[in-house]
């Protein structure tokens, strides 16, 4: 249960964090943009301060060339949805926030939707792996960047079966998002002919996966799914090692693993895992000039592909913005979402996206190995393109998303 001071703490931090944006056009409305999302827990560096950093690049790249006012806020929710709600609550009531980006938690991302949803605000998840924000619980005030468990089952679990690795036994963390990235990936695994032999949910976050590490070990399964992220899946890995689980005995397959993963374990104890990433910061001229302009913000760390997606989303938003109008953007914020949906996206990050009407960002996938040692040229130099994978391919269709903005078209 969550305490009275831990609530009072997460809004006091939502009050008081600095508002970003200095260069303002005379009188006209303020757009006010949230970052809700883990600043000191488990998944920090996988969004936390680096999501903030790429708002704010975006902010200052766009909004004085496009004549916007606009304000960064920052909430910590601590990983506890009722903490990330009233932070969201008293932003939206009290704060006249506009949209709220980022997130790094499923449960807190589809309460955050369905509260934008009620006060017509808009919900931009960069940072979650439900794909029910795009399915199920669409809304025409949410859209979702970067990754979803879908595109992590189809683009990982699809490379490890098509390589004939088809039993699995899944370590999952006990929350929305593991449940999710455990069933999306089970279900394109028996599709694909293959069998799950069995799964351990673990308390989130955990460090001791000793247990359930030998269990996967004694089921003989092919691969040993990691349906968690962050420093859940660094540890897991790390432990396996420890354990003689080798990727010659059997292999890991890191659901969810980011650049920043990669970094903490190391290309020693990393190398040859596979992974899915929409973005990679080396992977053409368009995507290091933008590395190089959030690197120092970073300070010197390589953005992962939900912080740069912040960063994308924002640039979408406020373009978005100020085509519609800023009264108007503020007055409804599914006139503002309809607008992003309407517009095509384009950015160094991802170059073109389209945005589909369940609210899903298509853009292309990559299926990532880690390098050797020996093979990195330097400092993040961690990836190797296996391949790329269409947006088509990639995500979920959208006739089988259950999304009633995708029936009404």
């Amino acid at each position: 249960m969550t305490s009275r001071r831990s609530l009072l703490a997460a809004t006091a931090t939502a009050a008081t964090m600095p508002l970003f944006g200095r260069l303002r056009a005379e009188g006209a409305p303020v757009l006010r943009i949230g970052v809700l999302n883990d600043q000191s827990g488990a998944y920090r560096t996988n969004g936390g301060p680096g999501s903030v950093a790429n708002v704010k690049l975006a902010v200052q790249e766009l909004a004085a060339a496009r004549g916007l006012n606009v304000e960064v806020l920052v909430a910590d929710h601590q990983g506890k949805p009722d903490v990330g709600l009233n932070a969201a609550r008293q932003w939206f009531d009290r704060d006249s926030v506009d949209v709220i980006m980022d997130f790094q938690n499923s449960a807190i991302a589809l309460a955050v939707a369905g509260l934008a949803r009620e006060k017509d605000k808009v919900a931009i998840a960069c940072n979650v792996g439900t794909s029910d924000l795009t399915g199920a619980r669409c809304s025409p005030n949410t859209l979702h960047w970067a990754y979803d468990t879908q595109m992590l089952a189809r683009v990982v679990g699809g490379a490890h079966v098509r390589a004939g690795n088809n039993t699995w036994f899944f370590i999952t963390a006990d929350y929305a998002f593991g449940h999710a990235l455990e069933k999306d990936t089970a279900s394109f695994v028996t599709a694909a002919g293959g069998k799950v032999l069995g799964a351990i949910r673990m308390p989130f976050p955990g460090t001791d996966f000793a247990s359930p590490l030998l269990q996967a070990q004694q089921s003989r399964a092919k691969v040993i799914g990691f349906a968690n992220a962050g420093t859940d899946t660094v540890n897991c890995i790390k432990q396996a090692a420890e354990f003689g689980i080798t990727r010659r005995s059997q292999k890991l397959a890191g659901m969810l693993l980011q650049i920043n993963d990669i970094h903490a374990l190391g290309l020693e104890a990393a190398q040859g895992l596979t992974l899915a990433e929409s973005f990679y910061w080396d992977l053409n001229d368009r995507t290091r000039a933008y590395a190089k302009r959030i690197g120092p913000a970073m300070g010197g760390a390589m953005p992962n592909m939900s912080q740069a997606a912040c960063y994308a989303a924002t640039l979408h938003y406020l373009k978005a913005a100020a085509d519609l109008g800023v009264a108007e953007a503020k007055r409804s914020g599914a006139a503002a979402v309809a607008r992003m949906k309407a517009m095509p996206a384009e950015d160094d990050v991802f170059g073109r996206s389209a945005v589909r009407a369940d609210g899903r960002v298509l853009h292309t996938a990559y299926l990532f190995e880690a390098k050797a040692p020996q093979e990195s040229r330097g400092a993040w130099d961690y990836y190797k393109v296996v391949a790329a994978v269409p947006p088509e391919e990639a995500f979920r269709p959208l006739s089988e998303g259950g999304c009633a903005l995708a029936q009404a078209r």
